[in-house]
């Protein structure tokens, strides 16, 4: 088994890649790391010593003096590299570089200097090195003017604020998602490259790219329709802006109940996209659930009965709970990387309607489990 080192774990990128790695529980075995750890020789040196592949992702992206950008980003690097000498290391080093290299500034100077430094390590050492060098990426839980626009625009409009285009121009993009499968593949194979350009997966203008994510707040977030999908970058996009409303707050959304003599009709969903609808009823105190997808769309819908639907993000400790009445009819959709469940709070049979956006393939299923 691996052993699995991520500096900048609690990053956006290392996140995603530290959760991911906790899929392979029988092939990796991740380290924790703190970034307090480069503080002291010490602290990083127990870190280092421990790691079979170490994933360098600890960086600064933004800051108002460039050359702050630059002295940390090699820092960084140089208090690494001088870990890996004083213990002796032959870690797989993989770098996370950036597609900014190519530009004459200062945060694209300090990735392509970094990469060159780890570069001498391990051919100096005999070590494997992967230098990484990557396009814009994208993806749930990016920290708004910081990790991307799309995370800028995303979380601005899905609270109501009016995004600024500087440039309108033609971005190269990877999912977080797709970056960390190429990350892991590049773990796998263990093979030395220095330097290694990951393809972008999608292009779209600004202007474009804004104008899909103001169509899903009216769309989903207004109306509670799920929108048309034309292709995986679209899905990623979507599934991503969902990631910045206001979970909180805004579930569970009241449906629209239509009542007359003979009972009542309540429309469940509204989509521009397939997917898989069921039902299920539920007796007085089961729990069903306690999973998580990392691409699926999900809808629980209670139209009857009583029901506590619980959410969980991976990672955090906090529980979301939202109580549901078929008196009310109403429903909760599930963000990617929530793990969650519904249990029947009442005394008679709940009954509840399902919709996911694509139907089960138990050879591709997504569905991961853990306790809410």
């Amino acid at each position: 088994m691996l052993k699995v080192g991520i500096t900048g774990q609690k990053g956006f990128v290392g996140t995603h890649l530290y959760n991911t790695l906790g899929l392979f529980s029988t092939e990796f075995e991740r380290i924790e790391f703190q970034k307090h750890f480069f503080d002291t020789e010490a602290t990083l040196d127990a870190f280092v010593a421990q790691c079979d592949v170490i994933v360098h992702l600890a960086a600064m992206n933004r800051h108002e003096d460039p050359e702050v950008i630059y002295t940390t980003n090699v820092n960084l690097v140089q208090k690494l590299v001088a870990s890996l000498k004083r213990t002796h290391s032959k870690a797989h080093v993989l770098l996370s570089s950036s597609s900014q290299e190519e530009r004459d500034n200062l945060y694209g100077k300090s990735k392509k200097e970094g990469r060159e430094l780890l570069s001498q390590w391990a051919q100096e050492s005999g070590a494997t090195f992967t230098g990484m060098v990557i396009p814009n990426v994208f993806g749930p839980f990016g920290q708004p003017f910081y990790n991307s626009v799309v995370a800028t625009f995303s979380h601005q409009i899905a609270n109501g604020e009016t995004p600024q285009i500087q440039v309108d121009g033609d971005l190269k993009l990877i999912y977080v998602g797709e970056l960390v499968q190429e990350i892991v593949q590049k773990i796998r194979e263990a093979k030395n490259e220095p330097l290694y350009t990951v393809a972008h997966t999608a292009e779209a203008k600004v202007s474009e790219i804004l104008g899909l994510l103001q169509n899903y707040k009216t769309q989903y977030q207004d109306n509670g329709e799920i929108p048309e999908i034309q292709n995986t970058f679209e899905l990623n996009l979507f599934n991503t802006y969902r990631c910045y409303m206001d979970i909180k707050n805004h579930f569970p959304v009241l449906f629209t109940q239509h009542t007359d003599p003979r009972g009542s009709f309540v429309e469940v969903i509204r989509l521009g996209i397939g997917g898989q609808v069921s039902f299920s009823t539920t007796v007085p105190g089961i729990t069903r659930g306690n999973h998580y997808h990392t691409r699926k769309i999900e809808r629980f819908a209670v139209i009857k009965g009583k029901a506590l639907i619980q959410l969980r993000k991976i990672g955090t400790d906090e529980v979301l709970d939202f109580y549901l009445d078929g008196d009310q009819p109403a429903y909760v959709d599930m963000p990617i990387w929530y793990t969650h469940n519904i249990k029947n709070i009442g005394e008679d049979v709940l009954y509840t309607n399902f919709w996911i956006n694509e139907p089960y393939n138990p050879e591709d299923a997504d569905t991961y489990f853990e306790n809410v």
